[in-house]
């Protein structure tokens, strides 16, 4: 690939201009993909990480359940994170955004061994769940599974998301999608017929 002028890189990237004491070393930089990282947020914090990134111009997702709770003898519906204490990030992570994002009020670290070997999400797994959020169809937590067998949706809302598929009863079961990285998983009903082998 060939190497971007030193002009070119500050017209794209100005916010770095301001963190780099000489602009000139942005020609030493090198930019990589966006990939999807993980945030570990401290407890109850995560919609306010959300909030600071995304008003910085980060790619945040924060999925949410819905549940229903009691209070004061009504029934309402709440929110909550998916995954407690974590949420996605798409960025290429650099040394300089690295430290921007650990800064951020109530973000404990992003998951990795360091700035340089930050550990991802496979681009799937994010992608999967974003459709069931989008659907709007009940799901819920589930244990994290290794075992069972994959299978692929063909047709319906959530047609070509694979998962593992919990029978149970003849016509229906629970599409489990899991994130490896953090070792939880989300089920979802589906049609049995609506699935084939993956």
């Amino acid at each position: 690939m060939k190497p971007m002028s030193t002009h070119c890189l500050l017209n794209t990237s100005t916010r770095y201009s301001a963190v780099l004491a000489n602009p000139d070393d942005l020609a030493c930089m090198e930019f990589s993909p966006p990939r999807w990282h993980v945030l570990w947020t401290r407890s109850n914090c995560e919609h306010l990480v959300s909030q600071q990134l995304t008003a910085k111009g980060y790619e945040v997702f924060l999925p949410e359940l819905e549940h229903w709770s009691e209070r004061g003898g009504l029934r309402c519906a709440s929110r909550s994170p998916t995954f407690p204490g974590y949420l996605f990030l798409h960025h290429a992570v650099d040394r300089w955004n690295y430290l921007d994002i650990s800064k951020t009020r109530g973000v404990v670290k992003i998951l990795g061994d360091s700035w340089d070997r930050l550990a991802t999400v496979p681009e799937r797994e994010v992608s999967a769940v974003r459709v069931v959020h989008r659907t709007a169809m009940p799901c819920m937590s589930h244990p994290y599974i290794t075992e069972g067998r994959r299978v692929r949706v063909v047709r319906g809302p959530l047609a070509s998301i694979e998962g593992i598929l919990v029978r149970r009863t003849h016509a229906r079961g629970l599409l489990v999608l899991s994130v490896e990285l953090l070792q939880q998983s989300l089920a979802v009903q589906v049609d049995c017929d609506t699935v084939v082998p993956a």
